[in-house]
């Protein structure tokens, strides 16, 4: 059926070509990403292409500190046989982690009288967003997850990823992100504080920041962007940060905190023509399909998912949900994240 001269999806969609520069856009445009609290790693890229809704991420526990032995000259060994005395080894023991596969999609389309109304194809400025739309979504399935581990970590180890200031109700000075708060946060991780380098913070809690003269700004490599950083740690603003009645959240983190795993769909991307939509108009529909896997370091994914993976819900087997994780390294130090939580109005 004629549609005119008006460019055709299947003219802007190469799917082989789209679908890898979609994902660079999309790592590109992620602050989060950029930032280094977000790592990609090969070994769950590897994962998701295979089988599998979960993958198991083992790896070594530190040696016990144990107290180590006093060497003996072995004043037995002339008539005892070799070995029996020997004493007995410690061992290194490993943790089991647990990684979980998001499958995700997403569709757009558009039909040919609106393209010829308005004199320019709306899918191909729909093809041209793909990649901003899933770093927004990257960023939120992200967020969700931190929101299921605090929520886990306040559950069932102690709170100790947090230090909470918001208290009742607002106090000027008391409750509010102040240097103090923010040092008590970092001091969660004991004398490995110093690898909390980058902090996440709402616009409310960063436009405080700047009236109380806490941030500074450092250029880029390339001398063109003010960086912004408060003692010493990068900052991003992202008011995807949990926010409720004048309480917000803060996260610090270190680099590789969580890791990222990239796949890829069956068919990643494709493009549909509808000939009768529109009362015989025409339409054209763009379907794009992503597989991530974000794994917070130290964590097991424990809740029962559909197929296609956890949503970014705070209901039971999604991501947000204290119930889906489980952390699995003894040591609090080995989480590379803490949290301020402040009242600011």
């Amino acid at each position: 059926m004629a549609t005119g001269t008006m460019t055709q999806i299947t003219d802007v969609i190469v799917p082989e070509i789209f679908t890898p520069y979609s994902q660079q856009i999309t790592e590109e445009k992620s602050r989060i990403v950029q930032s280094g609290a977000l790592a990609r790693d090969a070994f769950l890229d590897d994962k998701l292409a295979g089988g599998g809704l979960t993958f198991n991420v083992p790896s070594f526990k530190d040696l016990a500190n144990d107290a180590e032995r006093v060497s003996d000259e072995g004043a037995h060994m002339s008539y005892v046989t070799a070995g029996a005395d020997d004493p007995d080894p410690s061992k290194i023991q490993t943790s089991q982690e647990i990684a979980v596969r998001l499958s995700r999609n997403q569709s757009w389309s558009s039909t040919d009288l609106a393209g010829e109304l308005i004199g320019v194809d709306p899918l191909a400025a729909i093809a041209g967003r793909v990649g901003a739309y899933w770093s927004r979504r990257l960023q939120a399935a992200f967020i969700a997850t931190l929101t299921g581990v605090f929520a886990d970590n306040d559950a069932n180890d102690s709170g100790d990823y947090t230090n909470d200031v918001s208290g009742v109700g607002f106090v000027d000075g008391v409750t509010n992100f102040s240097s103090e708060a923010f040092l008590d946060a970092l001091v969660t991780m004991g004398d490995s504080q110093e690898s909390l380098g980058l902090v996440l913070v709402h616009s409310v809690v960063y436009n405080r920041m700047q009236k109380n003269n806490l941030i500074d700004f450092i250029p880029d490599s390339e001398g063109r962007v003010n960086i912004p950083t408060y003692l010493g740690r990068a900052v991003v603003v992202d008011d995807g940060l949990p926010a409720d009645t004048g309480v917000y959240e803060s996260w610090i983190f270190g680099a590789g905190a969580v890791r990222l795993g990239v796949g890829q769909a069956t068919f990643p991307t494709e493009t549909e023509r509808h000939p009768g939509a529109g009362n015989g108009g025409g339409q054209s529909t763009l379907y794009n399909r992503v597989v991530w896997c974000l794994h917070p370091v130290g964590h097991a994914y424990s809740g029962t998912p559909a197929n296609g993976g956890p949503t970014n819900a705070a209901t039971a087997n999604n991501l947000a949900a204290a119930g889906s994780w489980n952390r699995v390294y003894a040591e609090r130090k080995q989480i590379k994240i803490a949290r301020l939580v402040t009242r600011e109005s």
